[in-house]
């Protein structure tokens, strides 16, 4: 199916199902779905299973999203613990996106649709919002930990049957003009991978990694990533600042916390070292996976971090809490950074690169070859320490589900194929948010807010958590203050002073 054809039918309001091959252009069509849609006045809600995807299309993971974190069953959902944002904030959505669908277990899936049935008093799937899924099964599966509940592709989920998806399986490449390169990529997807493929992967085969090179590393193992980071980090004639994680409470579950969270328990930073956030910020000044590089350190002495899209920031210690039941049993406080000229393949998926040198001697699961070499444009951009069997190969599980969502594709494109001789219109239209009645008598200030109100509908109204989130994103991609005043409904003066209070004065510059 065209992304033409796959974005008109996203805008008929129906579920849907966004699926194709690496490099298909899922993203692009994701993007360009969310702007025409905001214009339309839908609220959306933007979300992925991974903070790295998240930060692709500046938005949260879908476990934030719902309020339900790591949680398994929807008897440890404690509805009474949500913040009234979150609820206003589901209440609110007319369209969820669910990016990077592959690595979202099938139960977590159920567990937002019951959260949104319940939250919103709507028994219907997801309690009546359309929900768009995106991913490539052909990609790595959910990550099944001993310790907890194993779980399956969201095909395999309750809601998706009973929400009668859309399946929109977009067919043409985008991201790679490599004729080579899409021809190993479909031959892997499909188990068929040929003599000549080897020859072409071979040709990329180099003996030992450029030590001068900026690319990125990928292994298939963390402690691989660790030691090329940590060697990294050696080369850089720098003086190194040390960050030791800090344990508050039981001392036992805080060691118990560290193993189970991304952060390092020891981070050793210099200026000129390749970074990676591993937390959401409070206020969405990054997220889970936003990269960048150290140019300096505060007079607090926290890095400084130049992200990719050229903003700068000063990273203060976050925390992270271990529960135990309604109490915290231990809390962790660590500059949440880790370094990232290496990274694993897990956590490479959703990412484009431009260049990548590539270790898969190891691979241990199918699919991850095909996520690892689809990383690239093209053949000349890899460079290969290593290569087994299984990288070259999908599951048989991953490949039956191909074969189905490709031919329900092929019924719904010529279902809809009266929508190719339909322009999309694209009407802007902003959406305000609900306010309470004043009283008849109103005293001067009420009169007051009254007439501000008129102006701006949220006037003097509380700030929460999640506007506060968005408001972040937007003014870090762009928007000027008049369009965020537009968007939130208050005053152009009520949005530069929460800007200033967020960024402070330097940053802004208005």
């Amino acid at each position: 199916m065209k992304q033409s054809l796959a974005l008109k039918i996203m805008l008929q309001g129906k579920n849907i199902l966004l699926t194709g091959a690496a490099g298909a252009g899922k993203t692009y069509c994701l993007n360009e779905f969310i702007k025409l849609a905001k214009e339309q006045g839908k609220y959306v809600s933007v979300t992925a299973s991974t903070g790295l995807a998240a930060s692709h299309l500046n938005g949260m993971t879908i476990h934030s999203w719902a309020g339900i974190g790591t949680k398994a069953y929807s008897n440890e959902i404690k509805f009474e613990n949500f913040s009234e944002a979150r609820k206003q904030v589901i209440s609110n959505t007319d369209i969820l996106v669910i990016d990077e669908i592959s690595m979202l277990h099938d139960y977590r899936l159920d567990l937002v649709d019951y959260v949104c049935r319940v939250i919103r008093k709507n028994d219907t799937p997801f309690g009546g919002i359309q929900v768009v899924l995106c991913g490539d099964f052909s990609q790595l599966p959910p990550v099944n930990r001993p310790s907890e509940r194993s779980g399956k592709f969201v095909v395999y989920s309750n809601v998706i049957k009973e929400a009668k998806f859309v399946v929109c399986y977009l067919s043409e490449q985008h991201r790679s003009r490599d004729n080579n390169l899409i021809r190993i990529l479909n031959n892997i997807r499909s188990n068929k991978i040929t003599e000549e493929d080897i020859k072409s992967l071979e040709s990329c085969f180099v003996e030992y990694i450029d030590e001068e090179s900026e690319e990125t590393y990928l292994h298939t193992n963390n402690a691989n990533v660790d030691a090329i980071n940590n060697a990294k980090l050696e080369e850089i004639i720098e003086e190194t600042i040390s960050y030791q994680a800090k344990i508050i409470g039981d001392a036992y579950g805080g060691k118990i916390l560290i193993n189970s969270i991304s952060v390092p328990e020891n981070l050793d930073l210099k200026i000129g070292a390749l970074v990676m956030t591993v937390k959401n910020h409070k206020y969405g000044k990054y997220v889970n996976g936003s990269i960048g590089k150290i140019v300096g350190f505060s007079e607090e002495s926290y890095p400084i971090v130049e992200f990719l899209n050229g903003n700068t920031l000063a990273i203060e210690p976050e925390l992270w809490d271990l529960m135990d039941g309604e109490n915290i049993r231990a809390s962790v406080s660590q500059i949440p950074l880790k370094l990232a000229w290496a990274v694993t393949v897990h956590k490479s998926q959703g990412m484009t690169l431009d260049s990548a040198t590539i270790n898969l001697s190891n691979a241990f699961i199918e699919g991850m070859g095909y996520v690892a070499l689809s990383r690239v444009k093209d053949l000349k951009s890899l460079k290969l320490l290593g290569l087994n069997d299984i990288a070259l190969k999908v599951s048989d599980e991953s490949q039956a589900i191909d074969e189905k969502l490709r031919a329900a594709s092929k019924k719904n494109e010529e279902k809809f194929a009266y929508l190719n001789n339909q322009e999309i219109k694209s009407v802007k239209k902003r959406r305000t948010r609900k306010t309470k009645k004043v009283e008849k008598d109103l005293t001067p200030w009420q009169a007051k807010i009254q007439n501000e109100k008129k102006k701006h509908i949220n006037a003097y109204e509380r700030w929460n958590k999640l506007d506060l989130a968005d408001l972040s994103t937007y003014f870090l991609n762009g928007m000027s203050v008049e369009e965020l005043s537009k968007t939130f409904g208050r005053s152009e003066k009520e949005i530069l002073f929460k800007l200033k209070e967020l960024f402070g004065e330097d940053f802004v510059n208005y």
